[in-house]
């Protein structure tokens, strides 16, 4: 498949949001991989005739799947262009969904949620659009991700009750293949819109120099080399930025994972912990859009470590917390506060390392964010059964948070440093 590279003027064009509106499309679709098993959880439990335990492992195999496909999905990337992938993806969950809903066995099932929907569908649609949307603007990069990845919120939000009216109606496996069907239609219809490559702006440490409008966090992305970002070989900065990307999100995960049961264990019923997860979740997207316009302003590092600092203050908050209308409160602001965290390392990606490998080292940052939360939600349920309590689980989140702010520390200071340099020699 023949494509083409738009000219430099494409860069925030109409044309370029247009292209974003359709990246943000493709994501949701996309994101059905992610919520469909928790919505079918209880009927493949009964048609499988097998315990939750074994219920549940397809979501954590679809997890894997993603995590992993995220890499492979991003070199592909980085290579074709980013149609290629989302070609995979579409292939990827039609034939997943179909095969999922056609199988009499729980191990088929597995297989096809991770290795067709996890791995080569959901996983398409993710890493290789944020890395393709931090590309077409410059000016705008932080909003046009949030706008991006916001996607992948409202997949939570549309496809779950979707799903559950269509299997009241049909049935979990016609509606496993009516969502088969739908995924391959509509992403094929509008993966062509996708097809021109992202333009070749490079930024000259100079010339960034000598304009006074420009933001001290520009000067420190300008004064940066590729093939030494910060000062650190790539491979390095990128280990950097995963082990951030464990830590926060393992801090992340304490409240979003175990919200509902912390509230049935203070006796105020799971119901209302349910809740609470969906105002975390739903103001998420308002703090994703919130952090992409500060992150126009102050760079991805900076955003990153507000964000961290916000997210360790309300999980202090939650150690001291016990009434119904104060956790509703936190919740809240917690939602407000870690929307953008995730975003963030892929504007440091774009930022530090060269666009030929925007791809693959945004889906490898992002894969470790995911390990994180499964590692977080992990870890929280087993310092619960020491401990009896979700105190020291909240204790060990604020650990793993001020690992991921004192990086950040240490990244900006080496890029104040770097700019500093520059701009005595210029």
């Amino acid at each position: 498949m023949r494509t083409r590279t738009a000219p430099p003027e494409a860069i925030e064009s109409p044309y370029a949001w247009a292209r974003l509106v359709v990246s943000l499309m493709l994501m949701t679709i996309g994101g059905v991989g992610m919520y469909s098993i928790t919505v079918v959880l209880p009927h493949i439990q009964a048609d499988f005739g097998i315990s939750r335990s074994d219920a549940s492992l397809p979501y954590t195999l679809t997890m894997v799947g993603f995590g992993l496909g995220g890499i492979l999905m991003g070199r592909l990337s980085d290579r074709y262009g980013v149609i290629a992938p989302i070609l995979v993806g579409a292939a990827g969950l039609g034939a997943g969904f179909m095969l999922a809903g056609s199988t009499g066995s729980i191990w088929a099932f597995n297989l096809w949620h991770c290795l067709l929907i996890g791995a080569f569908g959901s996983a398409a649609s993710f890493a290789p659009l944020v890395a393709d949307s931090t590309q077409w603007f410059v000016r705008r990069r932080g909003i046009a991700v949030a706008v991006c990845m916001s996607g992948n919120y409202l997949a939570g939000a549309i496809w779950p009750p979707v799903m559950q009216h269509f299997i009241e109606q049909a049935g979990w496996r016609q509606t496993y293949m009516g969502i088969g069907a739908f995924c391959l239609v509509s992403m094929l219809s509008l993966v062509w819109i996708l097809r021109p490559r992202p333009p070749a702006v490079n930024l000259d440490a100079r010339s960034a120099a000598s304009n006074r409008t420009i933001s001290r966090f520009a000067h420190e992305v300008a004064a940066s080399d590729p093939s030494r970002p910060l000062g650190f070989a790539p491979g390095a900065l990128q280990g950097l930025l995963c082990v951030a990307g464990v830590a926060c999100c393992v801090a992340m995960a304490m409240p979003q994972v175990h919200i509902v049961a912390y509230c049935g264990d203070l006796g105020f019923g799971v119901a209302r912990g349910a809740e609470m997860l969906a105002l975390m979740l739903g103001l998420g997207i308002v703090s994703r859009l919130a952090s992409g316009w500060i992150s126009d302003h102050i760079g991805g590092l900076r955003t990153l470590l507000l964000g961290s600092a916000l997210q360790g203050v309300a999980l202090c908050m939650f150690l001291f917390t016990k009434g119904l209308v104060s956790l509703y409160a936190v919740s809240a602001l917690f939602g407000l506060f870690q929307g953008g965290i995730v975003p963030s390392y892929a504007l440091v990606v774009r930022e530090f390392f060269s666009p030929r490998e925007a791809g693959a080292r945004t889906g490898t940052v992002l894969m470790a964010t995911l390990f994180g939360m499964a590692l977080g939600g992990w870890m929280s349920g087993a310092i619960y059964d020491l401990s009896g309590s979700y105190r020291a689980a909240f204790l060990n989140g604020i650990a793993w948070n001020l690992l991921n702010g004192g990086i950040m520390i240490m990244l900006i200071l080496r890029a104040r440093r770097g700019a500093s340099a520059t701009l005595g020699t210029a």
